[in-house]
């Protein structure tokens, strides 16, 4: 398999093998072994949860430095719309994107202007093509990884959009070579971003040959030296540079792209457990009525990226607050869809999870696993360092670990050496003590 890029990155020196990650992690990637976690790369979709809930900070998300923008000749800033929510009492954003411009960018292009493009584009599309019904969103990155990588089924569902970033940057990039006839190599798009995810969707971008955006700086790193910038502005000082409107900054949270679809039925779900839970509905063909489903791997949508600086709902309120000094919209598409916004090829499904590569071995190993899983406790404790009790037997049927990686299966073992009971019951973590051993099922 060939080498993927991530943005997600682990700093072993800094991990305790504390096992809080592979609980949350959407595509089991994580395992903790030798008392140190590891990601398994292939089903890695960079949604940021581990960094998120890691206490140790031993996973980042790889960005670029501001300073990387000095290597082009001409330098274009892409904000995303959550960007603005960062800020208390932001009444004009012409004060954020003024700002982008005192720290050494040339240009500024709202990624809420594209996101404007893209919502008409999705208009349109659901009103004249006969689309596999609900349409979701592909809006998330995270979310088009988790589809392919478990639900690829589902990729006939996914609208053939590219995102609000890459419409933006091929639009950004296209007035530059206009405006300064400088070839591509030249100009430099940097958007500063929310999440990990995007970060990946540039460097190994999917359904696309290439990606017009040359790097990604975060949002937490960027916002200080916003802030130091804004600080000394006045209103003379001020660009008008504002190309957006509420269509395009309501993107930034959950919802606004759904709404901006116009559908009498649609869903917005954010937070990556309960885009699993729609996800699976979907599949069980239980949401057939409905006409555009809206996906964030993020709580909140993009303001709750954990590159982000302010609390997910204090920014979504300043959201809110802001969007009443906006037009409705200041985009449209003025008649047929742009062949460049539409995906360059079809999405492949990724298929990480098979456990052989010829389905009569699939079937045999699988069997092998439904046998094992029966003589585990059914704990899903994650003691042995996968997330559930039929993690560890998939992997030890691929021969990544050992039955005796279950604690259990150890003191079963020395019980059957006749052991002294409370010197075995230490070795069992201290919730776990005393669970009566015929709800075990040991063979």
């Amino acid at each position: 398999m060939s080498t993927v890029f991530h943005s997600v990155s682990l700093n072993k020196d800094k991990c305790l093998g504390c096992m809080n990650c592979i609980k949350r992690c959407p595509t089991q990637a994580i395992r903790v072994r030798r008392g140190k976690a590891t990601i398994i790369s292939e089903r890695c979709i960079d949604c940021g949860e581990c960094i998120r809930i890691c206490p140790h900070h031993a996973k980042t998300a790889m960005s670029d430095p501001l300073s990387d923008i000095e290597a082009y000749k001409y330098k274009i800033a892409l904000p995303a719309p959550s960007l603005y929510g960062q800020f208390n009492n932001l009444d004009d954003v012409n004060y954020v994107l003024t700002a982008l411009l005192e720290l050494g960018f040339d240009s500024v292009f709202e990624v809420a202007k594209g996101a404007e493009i893209v919502s008409d584009a999705t208009r349109k599309m659901l009103k004249t093509q006969n689309l596999t019904k609900p349409v979701i969103s592909t809006a998330c990155p995270a979310v088009i990884r988790l589809i392919r990588v478990r639900y690829p089924e589902l990729i006939d569902n996914m609208i053939t959009l590219k995102t609000p970033m890459d419409e933006s940057a091929r639009l950004a990039r296209k007035e530059a070579r206009e405006k300064t006839g400088l070839p591509d190599e030249d100009i430099g798009v940097f958007f500063i971003t929310p999440c990990p995810a995007k970060i990946t969707a540039i460097k190994s971008p999917l359904a696309a040959n290439s990606s017009d955006v040359n790097g990604a700086i975060a949002m937490s790193e960027i916002y200080p030296l916003l802030l130091q910038k804004m600080d000394k502005l006045d209103e003379k000082q001020l660009k008008a540079l504002e190309q957006s409107g509420k269509i395009g900054v309501g993107w930034a949270a959950s919802g606004g792209e759904a709404s901006a679809s116009l559908c009498e039925k649609y869903i917005a779900a954010d937070g990556i457990e309960n885009v699993i839970q729609i996800l699976e509905e979907v599949e069980d063909e239980k949401l057939n009525d409905i006409e555009f489903i809206e996906l964030n791997a993020c709580t909140g949508g993009c303001v709750g990226g954990c590159l982000t600086v302010a609390n997910t709902f204090v920014a979504k309120t300043r959201l809110t607050a802001l969007k009443k000094y906006l037009p409705i919209s200041c985009n449209h598409i003025e008649s047929e869809i742009p062949k460049e916004l539409g995906w360059d090829y079809p999405l492949e499904p990724l298929s990480v999870l098979k456990l052989a590569d010829n389905v009569t071995d699939s079937m045999k190993l699988m069997n092998q696993v439904s046998e094992m899983v029966k003589n585990f406790p059914g704990l899903d404790c994650g003691t042995c360092g996968a997330p559930t009790c039929r993690a560890l037997a998939e992997d030890i049927v691929r021969g990544y670990a050992s039955v005796n990686d279950c604690i259990f299966r150890i003191k079963n073992e020395m019980a059957s050496k006749e052991l002294a009971e409370k010197e075995i019951d230490k070795l069992i973590p201290v919730p776990f003590r005393g669970i009566d051993e015929e709800k075990l099922k040991w063979t």
